[in-house]
C-alpha cells in the first residue's frame, strides 16, 4: 500500500470518528479563550448564560438562571446550575447528555454573557463606588477594592463587609494597613450580595490662635502635640497653656477638658489655642 493510500484511509477512519462523536478535536476552539477565568467564575440567580454542545449547534442555548439556580436546557428540562463555577456547570450538563443517550462524547462549553448573579456593591468613600461581578470564585476583597479605584484620599482606613455565609449574615470591620503590613488573613474571599463599605475618615477641629485653622483628618494615635503641627502650629498671639479640648460621649453630651501635649485625641475632638495674655 502506497503513502498516499494509507494517508487517505487514515483520513476517512478521523472523519468517522469524529462524526460520531468519539474522538474530537481540542475544546480550544469552543472554549471562551478571550476570557480567562470564566471557568471559575461562580454562576448565580440572574445571570445570563450562552451554552453550545460541540457538533450539536441544535442544543445551543441561551438561558437565564431562575432564583432558585436553575436554567431549562433542551432535552434535560432543568438544570441546576446556581452556585457552581461555569466549569463544574459545564461537566454537570456533559454527565446528563451522556448518562441520557442524548450525545455519546458531548463537550460543553459555558459563556456568562450578562453576570448579575454574583455581584458585590461596593459603596461609601472609593474611587468609583458601583456593583462589580465576581469573575472569579477566590476573588478577594483587597482585589475589590483595586477594581473600585482604591479607598478615596477622605475615606476611613477600615472597610465593613456585610454579606451571608452558610446562611447566616455576618458584619466585619477589616483594618487595610494591617492587613498589608501585619499578614494577609483579612484578605477573605468575598461572595454574591457582599456590601463593602468605606466610612468617612474620623476628623477633628483647631480653631485659636494657630496658623491653619480648620478640621483635619484624625491619623491613628494622634497626639494633641501632632494635631498642633498639623493645623501649621500656634500663632505669634497663641498659648499652649490653657488648651481645651471640647469633645462629646456617646451619648452626646458635650464635656470640656484641657489635655496634656501628649495627650491622645478622639474622632470629633474639637481643639481651642487661646490667646497669650503676655
Amino acid at each position: 500500500m502506497s503513502h498516499r493510500s494509507f494517508t487517505a484511509i487514515l483520513l476517512i477512519i478521523l472523519s468517522l470518528l469524529f462524526a460520531f462523536g468519539i474522538v474530537s478535536p481540542a475544546r480550544a476552539d469552543v472554549a471562551d479563550i478571550s476570557r480567562p477565568g470564566t471557568a471559575d467564575y461562580v454562576l448565580g440567580p440572574g445571570d445570563v448564560v450562552r451554552i453550545t454542545v460541540y457538533q450539536n449547534p441544535d442544543l445551543t442555548t441561551e438561558a437565564r438562571i431562575s432564583e432558585g439556580g436553575q436554567i431549562t436546557f433542551p432535552l434535560l428540562g432543568g438544570v441546576p446550575v446556581g452556585s457552581q463555577t461555569a466549569g463544574t456547570a459545564e461537566r454537570l450538563i456533559e454527565r446528563l447528555l451522556r448518562d441520557g443517550g442524548f450525545v455519546l462524547q458531548p463537550q460543553v462549553s459555558i459563556l456568562p454573557v450578562q453576570m448579575r448573579g454574583n455581584q458585590v456593591s461596593v459603596i461609601g468613600l472609593v474611587g468609583r463606588p458601583g456593583r462589580y461581578p465576581l469573575e472569579t470564585s477566590n476573588l478577594r476583597l483587597s482585589d475589590m477594592l483595586a477594581s473600585a479605584g482604591g479607598i478615596a484620599p477622605n475615606g476611613a482606613d477600615t472597610v465593613v463587609l456585610i454579606g451571608l455565609r452558610d446562611g447566616k449574615s455576618i458584619r466585619r470591620e477589616i483594618d487595610i494597613p494591617a492587613l498589608f503590613l501585619k499578614g494577609t488573613e483579612n484578605d477573605i474571599p468575598l461572595a454574591g450580595g457582599d456590601i463593602l463599605y468605606v466610612h468617612r475618615a474620623p476628623t477633628f477641629y483647631i480653631y485659636g490662635e494657630v496658623q491653619r485653622p480648620g478640621a483635619f483628618r484624625l491619623e491613628r494615635n494622634m497626639s494633641v502635640m501632632q494635631a498642633l503641627a498639623t493645623g501649621g502650629g500656634i500663632n505669634q498671639r497663641g498659648t499652649v497653656r490653657g488648651l481645651q479640648i471640647q469633645r462629646r460621649d456617646t451619648e452626646g453630651r458635650l464635656s470640656v477638658i484641657e489635655p496634656a501635649l501628649e495627650d491622645l485625641l478622639r474622632a470629633d475632638d474639637v481643639i481651642f489655642v487661646r490667646e497669650s495674655l503676655f
